[in-house]
Parts: structure tokens; C-alpha cells; sequence
């Protein structure tokens, strides 16, 4: 079963009430949401830590407008609060034997200093399934896994122009190394 992938960042000197809305404005901005998408996306804010439950959850018919999602957020200032915002963005995928661009699923994550997480970071995002960005045989895989990189490593590098980023970690749940893995995959085509 394959691993899920994401990103996490830490900006310099952490995030603060005053901050963190800014920050988050601005990776919405970046982000490249899906075009193709019929799902309707959904914001969710937690409190303390992942065993509650929301404490809100707004549903959003249309692609996530980013003044909408700030406005919504911050109704909830609280340090140990998490934001998340699960939606869509337009990756290659195979349907029915054919590649297309399809739309698939992803969150982005906003961290409170005091929300309870493992990693303490401050901004992730869960990019689903590595198995989008690992090729699986055949030329046609490649190219179209190479663009589905390209797109990763294009919002990577823009959140580390715009943003504050001390730290970056892209990393799967197992905590398998994702390049080596990635590496070892091209080795083998």
C-alpha cells in the first residue's frame, strides 16, 4: 500500500496570532486549485489537538477563494487551533487505462504554536497517495509523473520565495526518504 505524501514547513520564529493568517493568505494564493474539479471543498478549524472533534466546518460549493477561508478562520484566534482546508488540485492520474489530468484530492494544514502535533511544524500540506509522483512503468508513466513533480516542486519553491521557510521536510508516513525512493524508481525504468 502506497505511503501519503506531504510537505511541512517551519517559518522563522514560529507563527503567532498575528502571523499566522497572513501566512496562510498567502499559501492559498499560491496554490494552484483545481480547475477541473466538480467536488465541493471543505475548511475545517480544530481546537488542541487531533482527538476533537472540529469545532467548525464549512462547507465550500466553489474552488477555495482565499479571502473567504481567512474571513472564516479567523473567527477562531485561539494559539492552539488548527486550520484545515481539504480540496483539490489538478494532477495527471489514470482513468479507465487512459492519462488524464484529473482533479485529486489534497489538504493544507495551518498549525497554532500550542495545537498538539508530532512534528511541531507550522504549515503542511498531505499531497494523498506518493503513488502519483513515482512512476509505474512505461514511458508515458514517466512523462506524466515527471509533470506531476514538476508541479510539487513548483509550489515548493514558490512557498520558499514567498514565505519565511527555516525548515522544509518532504516526507511519506513511513518516513521513507521520498527522493531515494523516487531515485530507485527511475533507476529501474
Amino acid at each position: 500500500m502506497p505511503d501519503r505524501l506531504s510537505l511541512s514547513l517551519w517559518l522563522r520564529g514560529g507563527v503567532t496570532p498575528q502571523n499566522q493568517y497572513r501566512a496562510l493568505d498567502k499559501v492559498l494564493r499560491a496554490f494552484p486549485f483545481s480547475k477541473l474539479s466538480t467536488g465541493a471543498s471543505t475548511l475545517m478549524i480544530m481546537a488542541v489537538d487531533w482527538s476533537e472533534p472540529p469545532v467548525a466546518e464549512y462547507p465550500l460549493e466553489t474552488a477555495p477563494d482565499p479571502e473567504e477561508v481567512i474571513r472564516l478562520a479567523k473567527e477562531f484566534k485561539e494559539s492552539d487551533t488548527a486550520i484545515q482546508l481539504d480540496t483539490y488540485w489538478d494532477l495527471w492520474g489514470k482513468l479507465d487505462a487512459d492519462w488524464q489530468l484529473l482533479p485529486a484530492p489534497v489538504s493544507i494544514l495551518s498549525f497554532g504554536r500550542d495545537f498538539d502535533r508530532d512534528g511541531g511544524e507550522d504549515f503542511r500540506i498531505d499531497f494523498g497517495t506518493e503513488s502519483r509522483f513515482l512512476p509505474q512503468g512505461g514511458a508515458a508513466s514517466l512523462k506524466m509523473v515527471q509533470s506531476n513533480i514538476k508541479s510539487l516542486l513548483r509550489l515548493v519553491h514558490e512557498l520558499d520565495d514567498i514565505l519565511p521557510v527555516e525548515k522544509r521536510h518532504l516526507s511519506t508516513e513511513s518516513a521513507e526518504n521520498f527522493a531515494a525512493k523516487l531515485q530507485d524508481v527511475l533507476g529501474q525504468l
